[in-house]
């Protein structure tokens, strides 16, 4: 599996990159951002809890006012204070901490005078690196989906700093459309994360 979505990942990269070199601009960048995350059930409602993510992509202009973007994110997710089990005869509360490599695949817009305001949306998945019980420190990766999917909405604006390098900072989304646990007998369970992110992208030339 982690070789599989590696490779997927280096093709995704060269062909826009190929793709650049034959038409349009691309530019490359990177960012991190804080995250904001919980879940959706319909049995409780959780708490959000907080974390961050950091990652690159590469976006792939096919005109002056659209692109294509594909990213590659560290992601933390997860939700806080929920009641599980017991210790000795007592419910406690406690945090669960999911960290996936998200791979977002989206249609940018930019639109302003220079072009500098830019909406996007589209698909992405995750792939779970590790599920964690914080309170005991406990790995409970087995019991999650080893994928998470469904959609990501973004909007930023871009500061250019020189000819080739624009400071950027982002407001996104994630949406997930599929149960976040392998089996489960009760209502299904999806991600949700929002985040802010500063970052870099170099226009290659």
């Amino acid at each position: 599996m982690k070789k599989a979505t590696f490779s997927t990942i280096v093709l995704l990269m060269i062909s826009l990159t190929v793709a650049a070199q034959k038409k349009g601009d691309v530019e490359f960048g990177f960012n991190i951002g804080y995250n904001n995350f919980t879940i959706t059930d319909e049995n409780y409602e959780p708490s959000n809890g907080s974390g961050f993510n950091f990652g690159g992509f590469i976006d792939y202009y096919f005109s002056n006012s659209w692109s294509i973007k594909g990213k590659l994110i560290y992601d933390q997710k997860g939700w806080d204070d929920s009641p599980v089990g017991d210790l000795g005869g007592i419910a406690y509360i406690t945090d669960y901490d999911l960290n996936y490599l998200t791979v977002p695949v989206m249609v940018n817009w930019h639109f302003g005078k220079k072009r500098n305001w830019f909406l996007e949306a589209g698909p992405y998945v995750g792939f779970l690196l590790k599920a964690e019980e914080v309170r005991n420190g406990t790995d409970i990766t087995d019991r999650f989906s080893s994928n998470d999917f469904g959609l990501t909405l973004g909007a930023g604006i871009k500061f250019p700093l020189n000819d080739q390098w624009k400071l950027f900072f982002e407001l996104e989304g994630q949406g997930g459309l599929n149960d976040i646990f392998k089996e489960n007998s009760y209502t299904e369970v999806y991600n949700r994360r929002a985040s802010i992110n500063i970052g870099l992208n170099y226009l290659f030339k």
